[in-house]
């Protein structure tokens, strides 16, 4: 790659990226290292749990729990796909990733996002399917219907991925090969293209947008319904815990989808990048890792189901 006189990259093919991340001698280097570690850890093992239980639970085998081991495998994927890199360059002087790995890594991270996006929202339909038509239920959401509301989500995911790919790894990148971020992500990317970002723009914030508000729609439709019902219930025992299973949903969907908006789904989000930083930590590391926390912690059955499973584990 040949430098132009001013520092910048002439128009040749990037062979290989910078991923600058947060700057930091070694001693700050070291507590993010640490930082992200843990987060990552505590992510994997909890989203691990999740998985485990609610396959080996046979009380746990219903759509609202297929539904939520579906969003503990894309919580798992979706930190793998940053954190280990992140950790890597932490402890490295040289922080390359290839032009390739750029472009798997931004794949899949947004394909992730946008089917943690769609699933919240089905995992919201599923609840008010349940709540609201409860005589329906069983057959609204039969395990064939489930998948293929899930499998729609991954497909979701795959598209609006494939789109973002395709059109920010076809533009020149000239300007600069350092990534002012610690992951491959669209907003500092276009940031180095020395080509008119317009379309790029349209489409991220189009598409996003429209991603982001059709679900935050479905989500809040949905709790719309559920709070009018689980009122005009007469058993306060009953209405108890239906507030408590939503609850854990909405505090999964309005922390997650907060931080989405901030990011993608607002014109200001290419200006702040710093701020971008701390936010994407949030909704890579952070919200996986919560999301188990939050689900378990306030969910009574899958506190008893880690019950029997640690006392079938203590038996044998």
């Amino acid at each position: 790659m040949a430098p132009h006189r001013n520092g910048n990259l002439s128009e040749v093919p990037l062979q290989e990226f910078v991923l600058e991340g947060f700057e930091g001698g070694l001693q700050t280097q070291a507590l993010l290292f640490a930082l992200f570690l843990a987060l990552y850890v505590v992510a994997v093992l909890g989203n691990l749990a999740m998985m485990v239980v609610i396959t080996l639970d046979a009380r746990l085998h219903s759509p609202m729990y297929f539904f939520l081991k579906n969003l503990s495998f894309v919580d798992l994927c979706y930190s793998s796909v940053i954190a280990p890199k992140a950790l890597v360059n932490f402890l490295s002087s040289s922080k390359l990733i290839t032009f390739e790995g750029c472009a798997t890594q931004f794949f899949f991270f947004s394909m992730m996002g946008t089917t943690e996006t769609l699933l919240l929202a089905m995992m919201a339909y599923d609840r008010f399917v349940a709540i609201c038509s409860p005589l329906r239920y069983p057959i609204s959401m039969r395990p064939s219907v489930c998948a293929r509301l899930v499998l729609g989500c991954y497909c979701g995911g795959c598209f609006n991925s494939g789109v973002q790919t395709i059109l920010t790894f076809s533009l020149p990148f000239c300007s600069s090969n350092h990534i002012d971020h610690f992951f491959c992500d669209v907003i500092p990317l276009l940031q180095l293209t020395c080509a008119s970002t317009a379309v790029n723009e349209l489409a991220l914030f189009g598409l996003c947008g429209l991603i982001i508000v059709g679900t935050t729609l479905v989500v809040l439709t949905s709790y719309g319904y559920i709070t009018v019902t689980i009122l005009r219930m007469h058993s306060g025992g009953g209405r108890h815990k239906l507030f408590s299973t939503c609850g854990s949903h909405m505090t999964a969907v309005s922390l997650f989808y907060g931080t989405l908006f901030v990011m993608y789904a607002q014109p200001g989000a290419v200006a702040s990048m710093e701020q971008g930083k701390v936010v994407s930590v949030f909704y890579t590391l952070v919200i996986p890792m919560l999301n188990p926390l939050i689900y378990s912690l306030r969910n009574k059955d899958v506190k008893d189901a880690l019950r029997r499973l640690g006392q079938r584990h203590t038996a044998t």
